[in-house]
Protein backbone atom coordinates (compact mmCIF):
# COMPACT_ATOMS: atom_id res chain seq x y z
CA UNK A 1 0.00 0.00 0.00
CA UNK A 2 1.35 3.21 -0.87
CA UNK A 3 2.15 6.49 1.48
CA UNK A 4 -1.26 8.45 2.51
CA UNK A 5 -0.03 11.19 0.28
CA UNK A 6 0.06 9.03 -2.87
CA UNK A 7 -3.03 7.62 -2.10
CA UNK A 8 -6.31 7.17 -3.79
CA UNK A 9 -9.48 4.78 -4.53
CA UNK A 10 -7.35 4.39 -7.56
CA UNK A 11 -4.67 3.08 -5.39
CA UNK A 12 -7.03 0.98 -3.56
CA UNK A 13 -8.61 -0.23 -6.56
CA UNK A 14 -5.10 -1.37 -7.57
CA UNK A 15 -5.02 -3.11 -4.73
CA UNK A 16 -8.32 -5.04 -4.63
CA UNK A 17 -7.39 -6.23 -7.98
CA UNK A 18 -4.76 -8.25 -6.22
CA UNK A 19 -6.87 -10.00 -3.52
CA UNK A 20 -6.97 -13.87 -4.48
CA UNK A 21 -9.89 -14.71 -6.91
CA UNK A 22 -11.07 -11.17 -7.14
CA UNK A 23 -11.92 -10.13 -10.71
CA UNK A 24 -12.92 -6.95 -11.57
CA UNK A 25 -15.83 -6.03 -13.82
CA UNK A 26 -17.71 -2.57 -14.96
CA UNK A 27 -21.41 -2.44 -14.15
CA UNK A 28 -24.45 -0.38 -14.38
CA UNK A 29 -22.55 2.21 -16.80
CA UNK A 30 -19.53 3.30 -15.00
CA UNK A 31 -18.61 1.35 -11.86
CA UNK A 32 -15.81 -0.81 -11.26
CA UNK A 33 -17.13 -3.85 -9.26
CA UNK A 34 -14.60 -6.25 -7.45
CA UNK A 35 -16.27 -10.08 -6.94
CA UNK A 36 -15.39 -12.88 -5.79
CA UNK A 37 -16.52 -16.19 -6.73
CA UNK A 38 -19.47 -13.91 -9.14
CA UNK A 39 -20.22 -12.26 -5.66
CA UNK A 40 -19.68 -8.57 -5.01
CA UNK A 41 -17.39 -7.34 -2.44
CA UNK A 42 -16.09 -3.08 -3.31
CA UNK A 43 -17.48 -0.68 -6.06
CA UNK A 44 -15.62 1.89 -7.13
CA UNK A 45 -17.30 4.73 -8.73
CA UNK A 46 -16.72 5.73 -11.27
CA UNK A 47 -13.98 3.97 -13.32
CA UNK A 48 -11.31 5.75 -13.88
CA UNK A 49 -11.34 8.38 -11.40
CA UNK A 50 -13.36 6.85 -8.58
CA UNK A 51 -14.47 9.30 -5.98
CA UNK A 52 -16.31 6.86 -3.68
CA UNK A 53 -15.68 3.34 -2.33
CA UNK A 54 -19.12 1.10 -1.57
CA UNK A 55 -17.97 -2.22 0.37
CA UNK A 56 -19.35 -4.82 2.45
CA UNK A 57 -18.91 -4.43 6.18
CA UNK A 58 -19.41 -6.60 9.09
CA UNK A 59 -22.73 -6.10 10.27
CA UNK A 60 -21.34 -5.19 14.11
CA UNK A 61 -19.20 -2.40 12.29
CA UNK A 62 -21.80 -0.87 10.47
CA UNK A 63 -23.21 1.48 12.48
CA UNK A 64 -19.08 2.53 13.86
CA UNK A 65 -18.07 3.27 10.47
CA UNK A 66 -21.01 5.39 9.29
CA UNK A 67 -21.14 7.26 12.74
CA UNK A 68 -18.00 8.97 11.01
CA UNK A 69 -17.61 12.05 8.13
CA UNK A 70 -17.28 10.93 5.23
CA UNK A 71 -18.50 7.21 5.81
CA UNK A 72 -22.60 6.66 5.17
CA UNK A 73 -24.79 3.55 4.31
CA UNK A 74 -24.53 2.67 0.80
CA UNK A 75 -27.40 3.43 -1.41
CA UNK A 76 -29.62 0.62 -2.47
CA UNK A 77 -27.20 -1.84 -0.22
CA UNK A 78 -27.07 -0.39 3.21
CA UNK A 79 -29.43 -2.94 4.15
CA UNK A 80 -26.73 -6.09 3.67
CA UNK A 81 -23.89 -3.86 5.55
CA UNK A 82 -22.65 -1.77 2.73
CA UNK A 83 -20.86 1.13 2.98
CA UNK A 84 -20.16 4.60 1.21
CA UNK A 85 -16.66 6.26 1.82
CA UNK A 86 -17.44 9.58 0.02
CA UNK A 87 -12.97 10.47 0.01
CA UNK A 88 -9.96 8.40 0.06
CA UNK A 89 -9.66 11.16 3.09
CA UNK A 90 -12.47 9.89 5.12
CA UNK A 91 -10.30 6.91 6.56
CA UNK A 92 -6.60 6.20 7.54
CA UNK A 93 -5.37 4.53 3.92
CA UNK A 94 -4.79 1.43 6.47
CA UNK A 95 -8.21 1.08 7.73
CA UNK A 96 -9.19 1.55 3.89
CA UNK A 97 -7.14 -1.22 2.80
CA UNK A 98 -8.49 -3.37 5.86
CA UNK A 99 -11.91 -2.96 4.93
CA UNK A 100 -11.64 -4.21 1.91
CA UNK A 101 -9.83 -6.74 2.91
CA UNK A 102 -12.51 -7.42 5.58
CA UNK A 103 -15.42 -7.15 2.61
CA UNK A 104 -13.13 -10.15 0.42
CA UNK A 105 -13.09 -12.22 3.30
CA UNK A 106 -16.82 -11.72 4.57
CA UNK A 107 -18.05 -12.81 1.07
CA UNK A 108 -15.65 -15.56 0.17
CA UNK A 109 -16.87 -16.68 3.26
CA UNK A 110 -20.04 -17.65 2.25
CA UNK A 111 -19.22 -19.53 -0.83
CA UNK A 112 -19.05 -23.21 -1.15
CA UNK A 113 -15.94 -24.68 -0.07
CA UNK A 114 -15.78 -26.53 -3.66
CA UNK A 115 -15.37 -23.38 -4.98
CA UNK A 116 -13.22 -21.50 -2.75
CA UNK A 117 -11.25 -24.25 -3.15
CA UNK A 118 -11.21 -23.92 -7.33
CA UNK A 119 -10.18 -20.10 -6.44
CA UNK A 120 -7.35 -20.82 -4.49
CA UNK A 121 -8.65 -19.29 -1.49
CA UNK A 122 -8.86 -22.85 1.24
Amino acid sequence: MKTADAFSFTTLAEHAALLPGASPDVKWGDNLVFSVGDKMFALFRPVGAPDSLWCKVEPARFLELTDRPGVRPAPYLARASWICVDSPGALPPETLAELLADAHRLVAAKLSKKRRHELGLL
